[in-house]
Order: structure tokens, then sequence, then C-alpha cells
């Protein structure tokens, strides 16, 4: 995604957790001037307050999180995962990233847009198969906070979105993927940069139709 920005022209703040370069490391030797490297891990809430000190006076037009984690047994049912593998994914997944929204949206002005990645698998009304129910869990779970956030937003409200980015052949979707990174993500940042101005919460794909709640 970030490079995706960088080469329709924008500048990007990038986090990333410990000190290991990253492929935003290489971003930003790339486009000299234009990315800056920012050190968080999102499940420390004294990490994201320092990185609010540190934007503290700029401008974002758009935030975007984007944090997912699964359980080391994808399909383990409900009833059955630890409760350190339950907390661990839903602190990852739901809790941690509303608190960067929340501590965050004072940089973002009335025109930008706040955002975080959700999933397909969070929409209720789609679940017809069950199966990775932790994950959906979280990500449902994100998308009531998400909603809950946006309910008690001054009028006119921010735009704001739920992204649904498809499955994708990462780390995380795994080598079964039905689409490339490639075929994902610059669609997924046109629907958030067509969606700036606009007010209001959607849950949407990355070709920018409505997904189910």
């Amino acid at each position: 995604m970030a490079a995706e920005f960088l080469k329709k022209g924008w500048r990007v703040v990038g986090t990333v957790r410990g000190e290991l370069r990253t492929g935003l490391h290489q971003l930003a030797e790339d486009y000299e001037g234009r990315v800056e490297i920012e050190p968080l891990d999102i499940n420390e809430r004294d990490q994201i307050a320092a990185l609010h000190s540190r934007l503290s006076g700029r401008t974002l037009d758009i935030l975007f999180v984007n944090a997912g984690i699964a359980t080391h047994d994808q399909n383990v049912r409900i009833g059955d995962v630890a409760t350190e593998e339950f907390v661990r994914v839903m602190v990852t997944n739901a809790l941690s990233p509303m608190r960067v929204i929340e501590a965050l949206q004072d940089l973002v002005p009335a025109g930008g847009l706040i955002g975080a990645m959700s999933s397909g698998q969070g929409s209720v009304a789609n679940n017809e198969t069950g199966m990775r129910e932790v994950y959906r869990g979280s990500k449902a779970a994100l998308n009531m906070f998400m909603r809950s956030f946006a309910a008690r937003q001054p009028e006119p409200r921010r735009a704001m979105a739920l992204m649904a980015p498809g499955w994708v052949r990462t780390e995380l979707g795994g080598p079964d993927g039905r689409l490339s990174i490639e075929e994902s993500v610059p669609n997924l940042v046109n629907v958030l940069i067509e969606r700036l101005g606009t007010p209001g919460l959607q849950y949407l794909d990355y070709l920018g139709r409505t997904v189910p709640w």
C-alpha cells in the first residue's frame, strides 16, 4: 500500500515493529524524502502515545491502520481456543487498531479519511461456512468498534472505510489466495482515495463494492 501511494505522488509515514530492515526501508531509499519511518508496536499503548507526540501538529490526509494475525491453528473452534491465544488475536486485530485511530484521529482534517483493514471474513451476514472462527470474530469486532467510533463523530462526519482486500497471497493469506498483491492493493488504494471527502463509514471490498455487515 505504501508503494502504491508513493507511485501516485503521495508522501507516506509508515510504522514498523522492531529494528529489522523491511520493504518500507527500501521504499525510503527509492523515494528519497517522501517516506518517514516511525517505530510502533500497536499493542503497546505507550508507543501509540509517543507516536502521537512525535506527529503532533502534522496533518494526515489518510490515516489507515493495517494489522492482522491469526491463531496458530487457523481452524480451531471458538470453544477450543486457548484463552491466551484468543486474547492475542483480539487485541492485535480489534482493540489495538482502534486505539491507534482514537489516538491519531485529531491529525486527520475534516476532508481526510480514517480507515482500517478489515476482511470479508468479518462479515456476519456472509458467514455460511464457519472456519477461522477466531479471526472472523476479531474482524467482526473491529467492524463493530469502528461503527461505534463513527456513530459518535460530530456532523458532518469524516470519510471512514473498513476495507476487505480479498483473499490475497500473503504470509497471512497463504499460498492458495485467489488474488495477488498486484491485483488487490492498487484497486484498494484507489477506493480509499475516491472515498476522500465522502462523509460516513463504509465497509467495502478492494473493488469498492459494499460488503454486508
